[in-house]
């Protein structure tokens, strides 16, 4: 039988967010933002194991109380350069069986809750490609020039924008990111392959931090009371 596992990567930066302090490091709630997407997913009962992939020189991890999440948590010290190296890198030594399923998450929603992790699972445990979650595109989309000036509007007729978790077989997960590392999310290298991940409806709370600002708004939000 398949188990879940839960994939973190943690090893970049976030330059975006003009700070000294790695993005997943920022303090949000009175701990550091990829704490609580951590816990999310430890807490999860579908769950066997939560790797995050931190860069092989990073100091700051063991210097926070990670004991609240449990022995689920396992640290890897061995993130890459870019996003597909660094979960490579952990599917490859995390060892897990090819039919094992593996939920990558980013380091940067932290507002993941256990209805979004519920519902995904839900939905692909016996599914034959995986998929990811996503919200359909609501607002008007515009093509600019090098100027910054628009240059025509985009049908936003059946676009949706992904989030994760993505939740794909470990073994078909690897197998794609070595044959295409040069993606954004673990979903465009099952699209290389030739499959159709499936979209799984997500809501706007799901969001990544980006920018200074979206701190504020991850913080009222983990602040509301809401269905977790």
């Amino acid at each position: 039988m398949s188990t879940f596992h839960a994939l973190v990567p943690a090893a970049g930066f976030g330059a975006r967010m003009g700070h000294a302090l790695p993005k997943q490091y920022l303090p949000l709630c009175g701990q550091p933002m990829i704490f609580h997407a951590l816990q999310t997913l430890c807490a999860c009962p579908d769950i066997s194991t939560v790797f995050v992939v931190l860069a092989p020189d990073d100091t700051l991890f063991h210097t926070y109380d990670w004991s609240s999440l449990g022995d689920k948590l396992q640290p890897l010290f061995c993130g890459g350069e870019k996003r597909a190296e660094t979960v490579l890198n952990g599917l490859l030594l995390s060892e897990l069986e090819a039919d094992d399923w593996v939920l990558v998450h980013d380091a940067a929603r932290p507002c993941l809750t256990q209805t979004h992790l519920s519902h995904l699972i839900a939905e692909l445990r016996d599914d034959a490609v995986g998929g990811l979650l996503a919200v359909p595109v609501a607002d008007t989309l515009k093509r600019a020039t090098n100027e910054q000036r628009v240059l025509q509007t985009e049908s936003r007729d059946q676009l949706w924008q992904a989030q994760t978790p993505q939740m794909f077989r470990a073994g078909l997960l690897a197998h794609a990111l070595q044959q295409c590392r040069a993606v954004t999310d673990e979903a465009s290298a099952i699209e290389f392959l030739g499959f159709a991940p499936k979209l799984v409806s997500s809501d706007a709370r799901n969001f990544k931090v980006t920018y200074p600002q979206d701190l504020l708004l991850a913080a009222a939000l983990m602040n509301a009371e809401w269905d977790s």
